[in-house]
């Protein structure tokens, strides 16, 4: 009985999926039923809490999985957080493999009861990217998942290696940064900047400013490390992208 219930479970989730019709506004809630609605509007409630209003209906942000509006389409994420905080990422990319961004939302000042998201950032890929198949759970889009998942597009695979190459000299950059900025710190600031030369019999102690030029060189080689390890993440992060755009062809 049990493995029957479970099959129309699965069967019921199948055919949700492939009845869900995009070019309508809807909830897809994380029972895998969809609701349809003329509007799905996104506000707070008057505990702060998030919720979704299809016309006169209101879901709370938990229950729901995605859901479509005049805006785009949307996946909510689960903070990984004590809070559990909701937050909610847009799809960028559809296709067999679907990528999503977050995004944040801002009240708009002239239509209080709904809230819409702000400007797009570009399309570059960072940490708060994620990622899914159809409609299953959204995954972040890691080097180690997507290269399971893309395991059967040598191609995919190729840019996901250029993205690792990239991420490892990046993480090194940093590390090697954040020691220069280390390093100038402690000699600038040991002894507080200043030399004392032995005073003569009877006189006091003279004091004198420290040559610091090589604690400034070492923390603007920090900088340049710092901002040198992001552009190359950045740069590389954008393979990510095109690993998913290979798959998708």
């Amino acid at each position: 009985m049990k493995k029957l219930f479970l099959v129309v479970m699965a069967c019921y989730a199948i055919t949700a999926r492939s009845q869900t019709n995009e070019s309508k506004n809807f909830i897809y809630l994380s029972s895998d039923s969809i609701i349809y609605a003329e509007h799905v509007k996104l506000r707070p409630d008057f505990a702060g809490s998030w919720v979704l209003r299809a016309d006169s209906r209101r879901v709370p942000l938990g229950q729901v999985k995605f859901f479509n509006n005049e805006d785009g389409f949307f996946a909510t994420i689960q903070k990984a957080n004590i809070f559990g905080v909701n937050s909610l990422s847009e799809r960028i990319i559809k296709g067999k493999i679907n990528l999503y961004q977050e995004v944040i939302y801002n009240p708009i000042p002239y239509q209080v009861d709904y809230y819409r998201f702000r400007e797009r950032v570009p399309r570059a890929i960072s940490t708060k990217m994620f990622y899914n198949k159809g409609y299953s759970n959204i995954k972040k889009a890691s080097y180690a998942s997507l290269k399971m998942d893309m395991a059967d597009n040598p191609k995919s695979l190729d840019f996901l290696e250029s993205y690792r190459k990239s991420k490892t000299v990046g993480i090194a950059m940093y590390v090697a940064a954040g020691a220069a900025i280390v390093g100038s710190a402690v000699t600038l600031f040991s002894g507080n900047g200043f030399k004392t030369t032995a005073p003569a019999f009877g006189s006091m102690p003279k004091y004198e400013m420290k040559n610091n030029t090589g604690s400034f060189l070492l923390m603007g080689l920090g900088a340049g490390l710092g901002l040198g390890g992001y552009l190359i993440q950045a740069s590389g992060s954008r393979n990510i992208e095109n690993a998913i755009d290979a798959y998708n062809r």
